[in-house]
């Protein structure tokens, strides 16, 4: 996964639409990841239900407490196995529309919570 930008403040979604996802003046036009102050653009094209704990492998070093994956217009569900292996880690999974899942990111990171989104366009 590819380290983009580092930011001094924390990361806002201004914008999701079908063209892509707008933070700070970045827009993106394919999945991304991001944590409170860093963007990663080169998230896995891998379906949501394929997903596993290895493709988290980056995301889990910046130790979050909760991972909000976006999963684009309507929800998709990943695997059991990855919600239980995360959960084994203390960490918790929310799944969502992408567009709910940016609010939720901005919501938390703004309260000050160790949070990752994955967001599917």
């Amino acid at each position: 996964m590819k380290f983009t930008r580092e930011y001094t403040n924390s990361l806002m979604i201004r914008s999701i639409s079908e063209d892509g996802i707008v933070i700070g003046e970045a827009h993106y036009r394919s999945t991304i990841a991001l944590t409170a102050d860093a963007v990663f653009d080169e998230w896995s094209t891998k379906p949501v239900a394929d997903l596993a704990e290895e493709d988290f492998a980056d995301l889990l070093e910046a130790g979050p407490e909760l991972i909000v994956l976006g999963t684009g217009s309507s929800n998709v569900f990943p695997p059991r196995q990855l919600v239980f292996s995360l959960a084994r880690r203390g960490i918790g999974l929310e799944v969502m529309d992408t567009a709910a899942a940016a609010r939720t990111f901005n919501v938390l990171v703004g309260d000050g919570r160790h949070v990752v989104a994955v967001l599917y366009i």
